[in-house]
This record gives C-alpha cells, sequence and structure tokens, in this order.
C-alpha cells in the first residue's frame, strides 16, 4: 500500500481517466515523461511544471523502443516508488507507468514489438549526431511521446536541454501533430559540472571522474565563442582537445546553429551555436551539451 498524496496508476487507462477528470475541470495540465531513475533534474522540470499548471503528471516508463543495445535497457534502474516520493516533494500530482501492450494495445508483433506501421517519423532533427551513433532511437522517442500526446492531452509538456537533439524532435513532433506546447528546461547540474543523468549512478569513482571532462570541454568552447571566435571547426576542437585529458571514447563533439539543424557543421562564421558531446565512460554512455551563444552558459 503506498502512504502518499500523491496518485499512483499501474496502467495508462487510469491516468487517460485521470487527466480527463482534470480537463473536464477546465484546469491546464503539465506533463513530464520519464524512464524514472529520477534526479534532481528532473524533479526541476515538474516544478517548472507546477509553477505553470494547475495539474502535473509524470510517466515513468522505460520504453523498449528507444533502445538499440538490450543490455542498457536491461540495466537500467527501475524503482516507481521511490520515484513517486521524489515527485510528490516536487509538486506533482499523478504518476503512471505501463506496459508496451498497454500503451499499443493490438498493436504488437508476435515477438513483443510494436508493427512498424505504428512507428512515428521523428523528422528532420533526427538527422547526425545521436541519430547516427543511436539508429532508431529518435523514432522510438516520436512514438511513445506521441502516445503521451495523444492519450493524455496535457497542456504543456516538460523536457531537459540535457537531451538537446531530443527537445527538437519533440517539438517539431508537437507542432506536426497539434501536440501541447513543447518547454524546454535549462540542464540542471551537479556542483562538479557534470549534468545530472540516471546513467551518473552507473559510473565508477574514475569514471565519474572521466565524465566531468564533458563539461570542461563545453565551457572551454563557451569561453572561446565569448572570446570572438564563430568558426565550428575551431569549436570543436578545443572540445576534443578537452576530452583528449579524460579516459573516455568520444563519438563526437561537434557544433550546429540551433535554429537550423544540419547533418554536418556549419561552414564560415556562426551568429548562433550550440556545442554537443556524446562519449563512453566504461561501458556507460553520457551527453551533453551547451547553448554557445546564450546570455550565460546553462549552469544552475
Amino acid at each position: 500500500m503506498r502512504l502518499l498524496s500523491i496518485e499512483c496508476f499501474d496502467t495508462p487507462d487510469e491516468a487517460v481517466r485521470w487527466c480527463r477528470d482534470v480537463r473536464s475541470q477546465g484546469l491546464s495540465l503539465g506533463f513530464v515523461p520519464t524512464m524514472g531513475a529520477l534526479h534532481e533534474g528532473h524533479q526541476t522540470l515538474v516544478r517548472q511544471a507546477a509553477a505553470q499548471n494547475d495539474r502535473v503528471c509524470v510517466s515513468i516508463f522505460v520504453n523498449p523502443l528507444q533502445f538499440g543495445e538490450s543490455r542498457d535497457l536491461e540495466t537500467y534502474p527501475r524503482d516507481f516508488d521511490g520515484d513517486a516520493k521524489l515527485l510528490e516533494a516536487a509538486g506533482c500530482h499523478m504518476a503512471f507507468t505501463g506496459t508496451l501492450a498497454e500503451f499499443f494495445p493490438g498493436r504488437l508483433q508476435a515477438d513483443g514489438g510494436l508493427q512498424p506501421e505504428f512507428m512515428l517519423d521523428p523528422g528532420p532533427f533526427a538527422e547526425s549526431l545521436e541519430g547516427e551513433y543511436r539508429p532508431g532511437h529518435f523514432e522510438g522517442v516520436a512514438t511513445i511521446v506521441g502516445r503521451f500526446f495523444e492519450i493524455l492531452k496535457p497542456t504543456r509538456a516538460y523536457f531537459g536541454q540535457k537531451d538537446y537533439q531530443q527537445a527538437l524532435v519533440v517539438d517539431d513532433l508537437a507542432r506536426r501533430t497539434g501536440g501541447p506546447e513543447v518547454v524546454v528546461c535549462p540542464t540542471h547540474r551537479e556542483p562538479t559540472g557534470i549534468a545530472f543523468s540516471s546513467r551518473n549512478t552507473r559510473l565508477s569513482e574514475s569514471g565519474y571522474a572521466a565524465g566531468l571532462f564533458l563539461s570542461r570541454a563545453l565551457f572551454a568552447a563557451r569561453g572561446l565563442w565569448l572570446q570572438g571566435e564563430r568558426d565550428a571547426q575551431a569549436l570543436s576542437s578545443v572540445m576534443r582537445g578537452v576530452l583528449a585529458q579524460g579516459d573516455l571514447t568520444v563519438e563526437y563533439a561537434s557544433v550546429r546553429d540551433p535554429r537550423k539543424w544540419s547533418g554536418s557543421e556549419p561552414k564560415g562564421a556562426m551568429e548562433r551555436a550550440v556545442a554537443l558531446i556524446a562519449a563512453r565512460s566504461g561501458e556507460v554512455r553520457l551527453i551533453d551539451n551547451m547553448l554557445l551563444s546564450d546570455p550565460e552558459p546553462c549552469q544552475d
């Protein structure tokens, strides 16, 4: 028995009825999709949603559609009751989970996967970087998020900037499908500078130390930008130089125009830029990014 004031549902049908009741009362609904293993970054999203909406709901669902590596899916931490307590403290009113079969009734194949015709196109922002290194990932993200938007019909949905490319994909999806307003909140960082992530708990002491080089590389690029550097290759080069100091396997350290997404780095002087990094510390894959052209870097 859960002795919490937050309402917790084990099936999406119950969550759908709860959301329908909220809307019938003319109340605004904020939605934060998560895969659980919640941390301060997630709580920040919930607090933002609570400040802007009458009610807040959160999904806690480890979505198999967005995992390319079965080991990553199998080892992803799960603690629904512990997550619910954190959500309650952050101002959430309802949390729910479910299974792939419950979210997509009658649409699964014999092997348990979703029938291909029900997978959603993630759009142009899925090109390159995460789209290259995690094939099928954004298709899985778009499909489950699109399903959430369809059944819950929230007023606003909240995503973290740490998953920068994902936020672009989801915002584009919402515009294409008449979905909710998408609110992207700044990356929340630990005092060390490393971005909060559910994957941080899987890092060894030495792995955590190596992971610190991601944020150091981003701040180095930010510093170069503030000095007047506007060439994408020069900005990427300084990031790779910092990352080389850590025990990391770098997948990419690249720069894009946040308003004009491209498959490769822009040529010539940039007016706007976001720096993005993906690297592995041992078996743990880490990502981070920073808007270089903001008045201030995204650090709390």
